[in-house]
């Protein structure tokens, strides 16, 4: 069997010092209480859960922005967490795990799109030519190489999303990590960013991590983590994870509006399936269900 792209044990992380609330005595409480899971390579994963949950905590660990409690973290085979680990050997596995935040703006550093996408590839050192060969395909596999010599504050939401993912595909991550990447975007951007981060899976077979509060993003996963109360309450696919609707509820989580109504039906006493996840599927089996009751009758 493979090796995991990333490979987490027993991972425990606690806010302290300044983080903790004024006055309130001993160890600040833990943010997430021993998760342990393997991402694969090439896989593309949801991470669900309310506000407060752990998952962005989650999602900073891996990127070694933050440093856990205790526990473990291998990415591609290497503990990241062990203080053996070299400044180079660190520098190498960041390079592994790209990151990209709500809002773009706080990524985009440069006045013209392609010096951007150019920044990342230049702070590693790459030689010039290679740099422009990043920054075309990366602009290319986000579709705004129209834009390259645009301003970047010039553009939509999504764009500039588009742009700062771009930005991380030029230092070929193996693994990209979207933190609520798509909150601040209208129905538009949020389309553009999904299809572009869809793409990037199935086509670039970059390894994706989307935390996100939208469930009808969540179906288009492999895999999807839900997390509450710095846990791991549920894991698996689409389907497996919002036929469990009474448990998401009670974690503070909707399900997509067509599951929901399948489960409705259900409960109803319609012989239906509850793990329905998308509007055309939903129209195709109420349609089926419909004409055999026609016929029985």
């Amino acid at each position: 069997m493979a090796q995991p792209l990333i490979s987490v044990r027993d991972l425990t992380f606690s806010y302290a010092g300044e983080d903790r609330q004024e006055g309130v005595e001993g160890d600040a409480p833990a943010v997430l209480k021993g998760i342990s899971l393997d991402v694969e390579k090439g896989s593309f994963v949801c991470i669900l859960g309310r506000n407060g949950s752990g998952k962005s905590t989650l999602a900073k660990l891996l990127n070694m922005i933050l440093t856990p409690t205790s526990g473990k973290i291998f990415i591609k085979g290497k503990d990241v967490t062990d203080p053996a680990m070299t400044e180079d050997d660190m520098f190498e596995v960041r390079r592994s795990i790209g990151m990209v935040f709500q809002n773009p703006d706080n990524q985009l550093v440069a006045t013209i799109v392609e010096e951007d996408v150019a920044f990342g590839p230049e702070n590693l050192g790459v030689p010039p030519e290679e740099i422009r060969k990043r920054v075309d395909g990366a602009l290319a596999a986000v579709g705004m190489t129209e834009y390259a010599r645009h301003s970047p504050h010039q553009l939509s939401g999504g764009q500039k999303q588009r742009v700062a993912i771009a930005g991380i595909i030029a230092m070929l991550p193996d693994c990209i990590i979207f933190d609520e990447s798509t909150a601040m975007l209208d129905p538009q951007g949020r389309r553009e960013v999904m299809n572009t981060i869809q793409a990037l899976n199935r086509e670039k077979g970059i390894t994706v991590l989307h935390i996100t509060h939208n469930m009808d993003e969540a179906t288009l996963a492999d895999r999807v983590l839900v997390i509450d109360g710095g846990e791991l309450v549920l894991d698996g696919t689409p389907r497996q994870v919002f036929s469990s609707v009474r448990r998401l509820r009670t974690v503070g989580l909707d399900v997509p509006q067509v599951t929901e109504l399948f489960s409705l039906l259900r409960e109803e006493g319609f012989d239906l399936p509850g793990d329905v996840l998308s509007e055309e599927e939903g129209a195709d089996l109420l349609s089926r269900y419909l004409k055999e009751n026609e016929k029985s009758q």
